[in-house]
């Protein structure tokens, strides 16, 4: 819910911006400069995606995992999308997405938010946990032996209720 309202005020202020200038300075410069972005940001999309996936390529040939290149594959098509809408506040962030240094600065911003988010939902509180404050629990557990730990279901399996409940 709170993503679609994000998203009808972005659209809702990316008009209000789009008719405000458009009254400053005319239907045909606005219509020309929509029009203009729209068919930057194709060139851009094709240059750069063609350029991203080569990159992509070559990593996984390396036996690398190619995350910054599918991060920068989604920005791409994130930037076009938003060139083709109409409208000046989406064209400035669309053209954000496609410029590379703004794209890393970008990709720091959602990694620093993703991590902070990842650890209110692991944790259920502060986002300054670590392993250091947990490490005794964790070497505790360590030291158990097999014949200590309890012979029901492990993790990630479990007993359908027509299945009997012992081990064989």
């Amino acid at each position: 819910m709170p993503i679609l309202v994000f998203v009808s005020l972005f659209t809702l202020l990316d008009f209000v911006i789009l008719f405000s200038i458009g009254s400053q300075i005319g239907l045909l410069v606005t219509l020309l400069l929509v029009i203009g972005t729209g068919v930057v940001g194709l060139h851009l999309i094709r240059k750069e995606g063609v350029a991203t996936f080569a990159r992509a390529r070559q990593r996984m040939q390396a036996g690398e995992i190619p995350s910054n290149e599918l991060f920068t594959g989604a920005a791409l098509i994130f930037g076009g999308a938003l060139l083709m809408a109409p409208g000046f506040l989406s064209d400035a962030l669309g053209l954000a997405c496609l410029v590379p240094n703004a794209r890393r600065q970008l990709l720091k911003l959602l990694t620093a938010l993703g991590l902070k988010a990842a650890a209110q939902r692991t944790t259920g509180h502060d986002t300054s946990w670590s392993y250091q404050q947990d490490a005794p629990r964790y070497r505790q557990g360590e030291s158990t032996s097999s014949a200590d730990q309890p012979q029901g279901p492990i993790e990630g399996d479990f007993i359908s209720r027509d299945e009997p409940r012992h081990r064989g």
